[in-house]
């Protein structure tokens, strides 16, 4: 009995060992061909052109803008300065916007609004025009923008004295999706974002005229400086002439004085100027209606020898330059001007304009050329107090 217990133990035993053996044992790795079977799963090949199409699609670039005829492609703004045209909500139709210049005094800009409402009866869109009368009433302009963004217009073509007064108002109306075109300017960065800067290169403009100075004069004068009203605007063109003598030992800066951009503060500067250095024999002026101003004072002094430089393209300027009253401008062409910003304003509306500053033509005018610009009263505003011949 003994025998038999002892044998069934070993069996049992036995049987245990053979049991934890085959638990021990690890499964055996699966073959090559099934580890293959995913990739034969993934998505065919011919799929990859088609997605790649799909991105290039994606990264194609914009068609190219086509800028209105007489101005340049435009020039992107500074970095954080540019508000999206293509983020603008207008629906279509007949647009409304308001054109609004620093001041009625000043003709130049009733011109660039004769260019607006020429180019808005064309494509059919409604315009008005609200500024104050003086241009150094800053805080009379800032109230009408406020005004005009409870007249649910769709953009404002604005040109201002005093940018950084005007930037809350701005921002305000690119917030609540109304366009913002700055005109007669080429500032790169507007205290706050704007839609699109139209205008002339200021700095480069005077430039131009400085070395024409240079030319006239043998780069050797007395100067005198009548500057605006302090600002983005006075600081371009005043710096332009300067630009241009820097390197010109003969040209000595005598003195400078601040106008209010105006025929009345431009003629009691240059008397001023005239009477404290009698020396002076060139004058570089800001705009054309300081240099009437100026023009005046050297008629009351009898001092018709100083030379007299302005900065527009006014009518009354070109007439005096014809008359031999002042010596050259630069012409900017303000009506011009004016079409060329109702186009860009439109085109921002319609999420065609990739926004920057788009530049508009100047030309150096002196009594050899002014009646190329005078026989054609047609681009002029007002018109010339009489009928000039083409050459």
């Amino acid at each position: 009995m003994k025998r038999w217990l002892a044998l069934f133990i070993v069996i049992v035993l036995l049987l245990a060992v053979s049991a934890c053996g085959q638990a021990a044992q690890p499964e055996p790795a699966a073959p090559v061909e099934e580890a293959a079977a995913p990739a034969e799963e993934a998505a065919p090949v011919e799929e990859a052109p088609a997605a790649a199409e799909e991105a290039e699609a994606e990264e194609a670039p914009a068609m190219e803008y086509e800028a209105p005829e007489s101005a340049m492609a435009p020039v992107p703004l500074a970095e954080g300065a540019q508000a999206s045209c293509q983020a603008l909500d207008f629906g279509g139709g007949a647009a409304k916007i308001a054109y609004m210049p620093p001041a009625t005094e000043f003709n130049y800009y009733i011109a660039i609004g004769e260019g607006i409402k020429q180019k808005a009866e064309e494509m059919g869109v409604e315009t008005f025009m609200l500024a104050p009368q003086s241009g150094s009433d800053i805080a009379g302009q800032m109230g009408m923008i406020q005004d005009v963004l409870t007249q649910d217009v769709d953009a404002i073509i604005l040109s201002t004295h005093d940018e950084n007064a005007a930037a809350p108002l701005v921002k305000k109306a690119v917030e609540e999706g109304v366009a913002v075109i700055i005109v007669n300017s080429d500032i790169p960065d507007f205290p706050t974002p704007v839609h699109g800067v139209v205008g002339y290169s200021q700095r480069n403009g005077t430039y131009k005229e400085g070395e024409y100075i240079l030319d006239l004069v043998g780069d050797e004068a007395k100067v005198g400086v009548l500057e605006g009203l302090p600002g983005y605007h006075s600081t371009e063109r005043i710096g332009g002439y300067l630009d241009a003598f820097e390197d010109h030992d003969g040209m000595e800066v005598v003195a400078s004085l601040p106008t209010s951009w105006n025929v009345e503060t431009g003629n009691s500067a240059m008397m001023d100027l005239l009477q404290a250095h009698p020396e002076i024999e060139v004058v570089v002026t800001a705009n054309d209606y300081i240099a009437i101003g100026a023009s005046k004072a050297v008629a009351a002094l009898g001092r018709e020898d100083v030379l007299i430089f302005g900065n527009d393209g006014d009518t009354t300027g070109l007439e005096d330059i014809a008359a031999g009253r002042w010596t050259a401008t630069v012409n900017t062409t303000p009506f011009v001007m004016g079409q060329v910003v109702l186009q860009t304003t439109m085109d921002c509306l319609n999420g065609v304009y990739p926004g920057g500053w788009t530049e508009t033509p100047t030309t150096i005018v002196d009594a050899e050329n002014v009646n190329e610009f005078l026989c054609h009263p047609e681009n002029l505003y007002p018109a010339p107090a009489k009928e000039y011949s083409c050459p």
